[in-house]
């Protein structure tokens, strides 16, 4: 695994960089509280998939400009974009609004922002639709509603996948992030 400092936005941020060079990168966005080490089972699993994966250390501070700015300074024309909670609410908003850099998303524990979550709240009420295929985890009943309705807001192939009883996706449940991840990068 490669520590490489990138510029992002008006700072620098250290990413994770591992996997097989080739066609697909996976840019994995983590939540505000969670290390990157949250991600490293589901890494595993990506790179004997052939994927090649990038993960900031943090997401304090980071924003949409910025993670372009790590797309850019690792040379990488477009990615297959993966939030989780916070990570997942800074995906969305990539998606909706860098078209042209991401080829799929898959979003942990979030619906889109403009639809109020499980206590009627709303990130981003002016966020854009997402044209891009998109899969959203979730771990419980409680969030199918905020789920179902981010349909709404995406423009092309779309899927929930609900995982009953699991608190936090990207922790318990790295199997089936890893291969809701995997189906999304694949071209069938």
């Amino acid at each position: 695994m490669e520590f490489i400092q990138v510029a992002a936005g008006e700072g620098t941020c250290t990413v994770r960089v591992d996997g097989p060079v080739g066609t697909h990168v996976v840019v994995l966005l983590p939540g505000k509280s969670d290390p990157a080490t949250v991600f490293d089972k589901v890494c595993e699993r990506l790179h004997n998939s052939g994927l090649r994966t990038v993960v900031p250390e943090a997401i304090d501070g980071i924003d949409e400009a910025a993670v372009i700015g790590i797309l850019d300074g690792l040379k990488l024309g477009w990615a297959n974009l993966v939030g989780s909670r916070e990570g997942a609410d800074l995906a969305w908003l990539l998606a909706a609004r860098s078209f042209g850099r991401f080829q799929s998303l898959v979003v942990a524990d979030r619906g889109h922002p403009a639809v109020p979550d499980s206590e009627g709240r709303v990130l981003d009420s002016t966020c854009p639709a997402v044209e891009l295929p998109t899969t959203v985890m979730i771990g419980s009943s409680r969030e199918r509603v905020q789920a179902d309705v981010s349909g709404r807001h995406v423009y092309s192939e779309f899927r929930v996948v609900q995982l009953d009883g699991i608190a936090d996706i990207a922790r318990d449940a790295s199997h089936e992030l890893a291969t809701e991840i995997v189906l999304r990068t694949s071209s069938w």
